[in-house]
């Protein structure tokens, strides 16, 4: 099974098949409001208005999925947490419903994502905003932590938009 076979739910509640997405260079976080990290939101961003227009069909997108795991800071719904990130970062990149990554609940995109790319001491995701990068054929390719600034990863998205 590859990320392509993957349905999520978006923050409006429909399903969105992840083969929607094939072709493009992914970037997969799982982010919270009220997290230290939360002003990556605006770095997130940058990284989206710089790349998403760019290298035809392979674009590049966001896939932004909040999750109240780790110290519940990430406690709205789904609309306040759209409503914020719109309103405080201008985020225009897709955002999902909000998720586990962890445990018996967790997310089967994200027991995938970290099958394909472990971390340091354990497969887990330890905090908000790890982040997943994905090539434009499916293929998890680098698993940034939390403490990565999304700034960071522009020369990494800019090699896979430029590969075939």
């Amino acid at each position: 099974m590859g990320i392509y076979d993957y349905t999520v739910t978006d923050n409006k509640g429909r399903a969105v098949s992840l083969d929607a997405f094939a072709g493009k260079v992914l970037l997969i976080v799982n982010t919270a409001t009220g997290c230290g990290f939360t002003p990556q939101y605006k770095g997130l961003q940058q990284l989206y208005e710089t790349f998403s227009g760019r290298g035809g069909e392979r674009r590049f997108e966001i896939l932004d999925f909040p999750c109240n795991q780790f110290g519940g800071q990430a406690p709205g719904t789904d609309e306040e947490i759209e409503r914020f990130c719109i309103v405080k970062y201008h985020t225009t990149f897709p955002r999902f419903a909000k998720i586990e990554v962890n445990g018996d609940n967790a997310s089967p995109l994200y027991t995938y994502l970290k099958s394909q790319q472990k971390g340091v001491l354990t497969p887990d995701i330890k905090w908000n905003f790890t982040k997943f990068l994905v090539d434009q054929h499916g293929n998890v390719t680098a698993r940034f932590a939390p403490t990565e600034k999304p700034e960071a990863l522009a020369q990494e998205i800019e090699k896979l938009l430029e590969t075939p």
